[in-house]
């Protein structure tokens, strides 16, 4: 017999094993909820007066438009025969603008988006 002594060499191993547990429970509702609204605002119109302006003036060209304020002015011309031909200013247009604002009332339905949410411990329910 020999005089070896034999020493075991152990080794452990861990091993985890998972599994699903149900702890709780969620219920989603979701609801839709409509509300009735007058949506208020205004409206902007512009208006425009026209002034017809006589002039009968005689021009060497073309007059251009023209803006003095809120006030916008357009040549009207004609030719003429006169032995020869001279350019006229007819008249002129006044254009004036004027801005009015009117408040409008508009019905409309809104919706919104309700979500009700429900919470269920099951660890509590099994410890009762």
């Amino acid at each position: 017999m020999s005089d070896d002594l034999r020493i075991p060499i152990v080794k452990e191993e861990a091993t985890v094993i998972k599994r699903s547990v149900e702890t709780e429970r969620v219920s989603v509702r979701t609801s839709t909820e409509e509300e009735q609204v007058l949506v208020r605002d205004a409206v902007r119109r512009e208006h425009v007066e026209i002034t017809r302006v006589p002039k009968d003036e005689e021009v060497s060209k073309t007059p251009d438009i023209r803006t003095e304020g809120d006030l916008t002015i357009i040549p009207v011309l004609e030719e003429r025969l006169v032995i020869e031909k001279r350019l006229f200013l007819v008249e002129e247009l006044h254009l004036r603008r004027t801005v009015d604002h009117e408040p409008v009332e508009l019905p409309t339905t809104l919706r919104r988006t309700r979500v009700d949410v429900e919470r269920e411990d099951l660890e509590q329910k099994e410890q009762k």
